[in-house]
C-alpha cells in the first residue's frame, strides 16, 4: 500500500498489491483438494485435459474449471492445438508461496526448540532417578518366593 504522502495513479497497479494478489490466487487455488490432486498428477507429466479428467469422478467441464483456476494462479500453463489442450505444472508460484510462508517459520521453530528442550529435560530426569526394583510375578501376587536351593520333603535331587 502506498504511503500516505505518495500519490497513487488510478489504473496503475502497485507492485506490492500485484504480488499480494498473485499470492492470494495461489493460496486460493491450493485450498481445493481436487486442484491439489491435479497438480500432483501434472508433476513431471504434461497431460491432456481429458487425461487429467479421467482420474476424477467429476465431469470434464468441472475439471476444466479447476484447471482454469490453476492457470489464473500461474500454477499450470496450457498449450492449445485446435481443440486439444495440454497442461503443464509450473512450480514458480509455489516457490513464491513457500518464501512467504518461510517468513513465519520463526514462530514454529521456537515451538520445536521448546519441545527439544522439554524432551531433553525429561530424558535427564529419568536418567537421574534410580529404576524401580523389578519384582517377580510371585512377589506381585503376594506369594513368598520359593527357595530354589532347598529341597521340599519327598523331592529327589
Amino acid at each position: 500500500m502506498p504511503a500516505a504522502n505518495q500519490l497513487h495513479v488510478v489504473g496503475e497497479t502497485d507492485p506490492e498489491s500485484a504480488q499480494t494478489h498473485a499470492l492470494n490466487l495461489v493460496f486460493a487455488a491450493l485450498a481445493d483438494p481436487v486442484r491439489r490432486e491435479i497438480l500432483n498428477r501434472l508433476d513431471g507429466n504434461d497431460l491432456l485435459v481429458s487425461e487429467v479428467a479421467a482420474c476424477f469422478d467429476i465431469s470434464l467441464q468441472a475439471v476444466s474449471r479447476h484447471i482454469q483456476v490453476l492457470v489464473r494462479a500461474g500454477l499450470v500453463s496450457q498449450e492449445r492445438t485446435g481443440r486439444i489442450s495440454r497442461c503443464r505444472f509450473d512450480a514458480a508460484p509455489i516457490f513464491t508461496a513457500a518464501l512467504w510462508l518461510n517468513r513465519y517459520s520463526k514462530y514454529w521453530q521456537q515451538q520445536f526448540d521448546l519441545l527439544a528442550m522439554s524432551l531433553e529435560d525429561i530424558a535427564l530426569d529419568s536418567a537421574a532417578k534410580p529404576a524401580p526394583p523389578r519384582h517377580s510375578a510371585e512377589a506381585r501376587a503376594g506369594k513368598k518366593p520359593a527357595d530354589k536351593g532347598t529341597l521340599k520333603s519327598g523331592e529327589k535331587k
